[in-house]
């Protein structure tokens, strides 16, 4: 099967190199960085390790996101992985199988669920993840544990979801989606560890309030968007 893997990445010129390193070439078809408006090398160290780089200067994760799919060349199962080195790359294969094995049409990589490196995951960031799947479960009766960001999707699947969030709701507008559409939803723990770099997200008090405001927001918003 055809399988690509999307890279949202922002100032990530120190993390990117090694997070392409680290994703298992035997399982995978193309890597795509997308550029979101960096302004480091992150666009020139990824071209150095032979992948295809996709420029977004629209900055939010979503916008990235979707420029990566909309360049894409119909594979069979689209692989979301940031690019600051916190997931483990090399843990892809086991996001991947149970969609191989036809199980599932979505994985969600869940670090709650896995091995945390002390401090990779703040505080706020914990509790941020899990107030937003209590509501989830409470509202659409989800069994969600996190809202990480390493997930894998087969192609079609993605294309019913038809997303359209453009920062920071886009991981949980792909859960709830997933939801209510009635999509096969696997959770798998995946290990996690310190990013490398200042998070543009929860290393920021203004980033951690834009983000939970958005959150709250997107689950009211899907709540009445109907499948």
């Amino acid at each position: 099967m055809r399988i690509s893997v999307v890279i949202p990445a922002f100032n990530e010129q120190n993390a990117i190199q090694r997070v392409i390193a680290d994703i298992p070439s035997s399982l995978i078809t193309e890597i795509l960085v997308v550029d979101n408006g960096s302004t480091d090398e992150t666009a020139k160290m990824a071209s150095e390790m032979g992948v295809r780089v996709i420029r977004e200067a629209r900055q939010g994760y979503g916008w990235a996101c979707m420029a990566g799919i909309e360049a894409l060349e119909r594979p069979d199962i689209v692989v979301f992985l940031d690019g600051d080195y916190s997931d483990h790359p090399e843990e892809l294969e086991f996001l991947v199988h149970p969609i191989l094995q036809g199980r599932a049409d979505l994985v969600i990589g869940s670090r709650s669920r896995g091995r945390r490196e002390p401090g990779a995951l703040p505080i706020h960031a914990k509790f941020g993840n899990w107030l937003a799947t209590k509501l989830i479960r409470l509202l659409f009766g989800a069994q969600y544990t996190d809202l990480g960001p390493f997930r894998a999707i087969r192609y079609p699947a993605l294309a019913r979801l038809q997303m359209e969030d453009k920062t920071f709701g886009w991981t949980i507008e792909m859960q709830i989606k997933a939801k209510k559409l009635g999509l096969e939803t696997v959770e798998i723990p995946v290990s996690y560890k310190r990013r490398i770099g200042v998070s543009k997200i929860s290393g920021t008090l203004k980033g951690t309030l834009q983000a939970g405001c958005k959150i709250l927001f997107s689950i009211l918003k899907y709540g009445l968007w109907k499948a």
